[in-house]
């Protein structure tokens, strides 16, 4: 069979392009690290290795949003510290100032520090993130939540929604506690009713905050403790118009039980006084410190101003401690939250290093195995170079 220059000619050309594109994709993988450079490598393991790498983006991004709640809920936590300090301060003053031994003057003083108090607290209820977002405005971010009015009443313009995120393909987060949840829907008096004197009151008796003692019993009615003479009282359940007890006995610190609930009256009422028993209702921190700040700076010169004094005080004492529990539960729930971010994002960092072994497996490179080939690959395209240069030099000239 005869060949014909040009044919050998294109041959060797053919091999030498050959080797060259072979030793090419080998450099390429050693280069990227890949053994599949293009799909055509390996079209089955590159649809795999771009499935893993969905999960890998995915993942990441979880991991990303716990991070951007951990630094949520860590802001939150250590601003409801701060709350706790604040209102625990409070107490102590309240207490301070609710002894027997303080004048007009002291007790103006120490309302004094309880007005910075509140401005404390109206400030740590308008905080900020990075972002400069209110964390305590619920979802309107960007409205300042809390104003105190001329009049010292308390408005929230911020919504009672939370904001969520993903921390994994099927749980999602509460990034932040809505200010109304934290400050203003309070219970006020124990948390299930408040004790009040009527304002006309003329006597000396303070009430005392009460607790339930029998929920089964209780019926949630407003009740009405009537004195008809100094030492002897009745007990109407307004709700109904019914009489609860009757000609009852007064000493001063004993236990008046009805209705599933107790509280107990100190001093000397006068007769008329009254005293009413109702189901709780709902008050601010504000307003509660706002109402110690009032009471205080309220003159007292007779024994009725002296015990509408402290009744008024025991009211906002109990107000108070149903704001620190509230602020603790809320903590609780931060706490809670955190904890779950922590555990979550764990598995996933396993999770993560799970997908991207099986991904290396799959797409990433032998070394030694693509040095080697490269290295076989180089020697032959050596050797097609120089068998083209030998093969371009034979001609039957350099015989004749």
């Amino acid at each position: 069979m005869r060949l014909s220059t040009a044919e050998i000619s294109q041959t060797s050309i053919s091999a030498i392009l050959d080797q060259q594109s072979q030793l090419n994709h080998t450099q390429q993988q050693l280069s990227t690290g890949r053994r599949i450079v293009t799909p055509a490598d390996d079209p089955a393991g590159a649809a795999q290795a771009l499935n893993l790498q969905a999960a890998i983006d995915t993942n990441t991004q979880l991991q990303k949003n716990g991070d951007a709640a951990t630094a949520r809920l860590n802001l939150e936590q250590s601003t409801l510290t701060q709350v706790q300090n604040v209102v625990q301060r409070v107490r102590t003053l309240t207490i301070e100032a609710n002894n027997g031994t303080q004048t007009n003057e002291s007790r103006s003083s120490i309302a004094s520090e309880l007005s910075q108090s509140l401005k404390s607290l109206l400030s740590l209820g308008n905080t900020r993130d990075s972002n400069g977002e209110y964390i305590f405005a619920g979802s309107q971010t960007t409205t300042q939540p809390f104003t105190q009015t001329p009049t010292n009443t308390f408005v929230y313009a911020g919504d009672s929604a939370q904001r969520f995120l993903q921390i994994d393909s099927s749980r999602q987060v509460a990034t932040n506690d809505p200010g109304s949840s934290v400050f203003m829907q309070i219970t006020n008096g124990n948390g299930t009713f408040i004790a009040t004197p009527a304002a006309a009151n003329t006597g000396s008796g303070i009430i005392d905050p009460g607790s339930v003692t029998n929920s089964s019993a209780y019926t949630g009615d407003t009740y009405s403790i009537q004195f008809t003479a100094a030492n002897t009282y009745d007990v109407m359940d307004t709700t109904t118009g019914t009489t609860v007890l009757s000609n009852q006995t007064y000493q001063s610190d004993s236990s008046i039980s009805f209705a599933g609930i107790q509280t107990s009256i100190s001093g000397t009422p006068a007769t008329g006084d009254t005293f009413t028993v109702a189901p709780s209702g709902r008050q601010s921190v504000f307003q509660t410190v706002q109402n110690i700040v009032d009471t205080l700076n309220t003159p007292t010169s007779s024994v009725a101003s002296n015990t509408k004094l402290h009744n008024s005080i025991n009211q906002q004492l109990s107000a108070l401690d149903q704001a620190l529990g509230n602020i603790i539960n809320k903590q609780a729930g931060v706490g809670s939250r955190l904890t779950a971010i922590s555990s979550q994002q764990s598995l996933q960092q396993d999770w993560g290093t799970q997908l991207k072994s099986a991904q290396s497996k799959i797409q990433d490179v032998d070394y030694a195995s693509a040095i080697s080939q490269y290295q076989l690959q180089l020697t032959g395209l050596e050797a097609a170079q120089k068998t083209y240069t030998q093969v371009q030099g034979l001609s039957l000239f350099k015989y004749l």
